[in-house]
C-alpha cells in the first residue's frame, strides 16, 4: 500500500470506522489543521496515547501504531479561538514514522488498512446485535437529542463490525484493552469477545 503523510491527533481516546467522535478544539496547533482539513476537503488521524509503562514507549513511539482516519461532518464556532466538531471515522491505518513541525502539530507517515468486510452477526453473538439496538433506541427516551447521539444512523445491525465496533466505543474498557480490540484484524473474534465482556458485566449484576 500507498505511505502518505497526515496530521495526527493524539488522545486518551478510541474511535473506529463508522464511528462518531465530538471534539473541542482549542489549542492553536490543531485549530489550524482543522482550518486546513476544511479549506482542503483532507482528513487527520486519531491515534490513543499509550502510558508510560507501555513497551513501545521505550523505541520512542509515544501514540499507538494503529489509528483510526477521520473526516470531520460538522463544525460550530460560537467564541474566538475555540471550535467544536464531529468527526466520522473512515478506516484504520498503520503509523509508520512520525515527525513534529514547528508548532507541536504531529505529522505521521502512514498507511492504509482494509476496512473490514461485511459479515453477518453469527446466531451464537446476536444479543451482542439485539442488546445494542435497545440500547440506542433508549438513548431518546434518556433525552439523549439526536444530534448527540453516539452513533450515527443507518445502523448496521447485521453487520458483525459495525456491531463490535460500536460496542468498543460505548462500552467502559480500560484504554489498552480498547486499543487491543480495535487493532484486531477478526471482526468476528472482536465480537466474540465483546461478547465475553458483555456476558462478564451481566454476571456481576445477578
Amino acid at each position: 500500500m500507498n505511505t502518505y503523510s497526515l496530521p495526527l491527533f493524539p488522545l486518551n481516546v478510541v474511535v473506529c470506522p463508522g464511528g462518531v467522535l465530538p471534539l473541542r478544539i482549542f489549542e492553536a496547533r490543531y485549530l489550524d489543521m482543522i482550518r486546513e482539513c476544511l479549506r482542503d476537503g483532507s482528513c487527520f488521524a486519531i491515534v490513543t496515547v499509550l502510558p508510560p509503562n507501555d513497551s513501545e514507549i521505550s523505541s520512542h513511539f509515544p501514540v499507538a501504531r494503529t489509528g483510526t482516519l477521520v473526516g470531520i461532518l460538522d463544525v460550530s464556532v460560537s467564541t474566538v479561538g475555540l471550535m467544536m466538531i464531529r468527526c466520522i471515522g473512515k478506516h484504520r491505518i498503520n503509523i509508520n514514522s512520525f515527525s513534529q513541525q514547528m508548532d507541536g502539530l504531529v505529522i505521521g507517515e502512514v498507511t492504509d488498512i482494509a476496512n473490514d468486510l461485511a459479515l453477518p452477526v453469527p446466531h451464537e453473538l446476536e444479543f451482542t446485535s439485539s442488546a445494542l439496538e435497545l440500547l440506542l433506541d433508549s438513548l431518546p427516551e434518556q433525552g439523549v437529542s439526536t444530534e448527540n447521539m453516539p452513533v450515527m444512523k443507518p445502523y448496521q445491525l447485521d453487520d458483525a463490525s459495525w456491531v463490535a465496533n460500536r460496542w468498543l466505543e460505548l462500552l467502559d474498557l480500560p484504554l489498552q484493552q480498547k486499543q487491543c480490540l480495535m487493532q484486531h484484524e477478526s471482526p468476528i473474534m472482536r465480537l466474540r469477545m465483546i461478547n465475553d465482556i458483555l456476558n462478564s458485566g451481566l454476571q456481576k449484576l445477578h
